[in-house]
């Protein structure tokens, strides 16, 4: 969730072609898997088992997140310090990390 205080500038994944290419992998296998939960539930398939699927979604969301957080971390964050303005990405990443607790 967006705030007034982020920036809205192009992100780091340029400098990591192979991080970008293992998150569109991993996004696509979780689009495949919410197709499948939404199956699943026209199906009217046995709830524990959607569950199970459910909780694969939110692990991989998870996985995702950690990967593009460390991303940021090494480019976005890491050109903000050295450009003396670490504290304002830091900023930013903090007020993320509220949406991200669950994770």
């Amino acid at each position: 969730m967006p705030t007034a205080t982020m920036t809205h500038k192009r992100g780091g994944l340029q400098h990591l072609p192979q991080t970008k290419r293992d998150l569109l992998r991993r996004i696509r296998t979780v689009r495949g898997h919410v197709e499948g939960i939404e199956t699943m539930i026209e199906n009217e398939e046995y709830c524990v088992e959607i569950l199970k699927q459910i909780a694969a979604v939110q692990a991989s969301l998870s996985q995702i997140a950690q990967i593009l957080t460390k991303g940021h971390m090494q480019t976005c964050l890491t050109e903000a310090i050295q450009s003396g303005k670490g504290a304002e990405k830091i900023d930013e990443l903090m007020e993320v990390f509220k949406y991200l607790k669950n994770f």
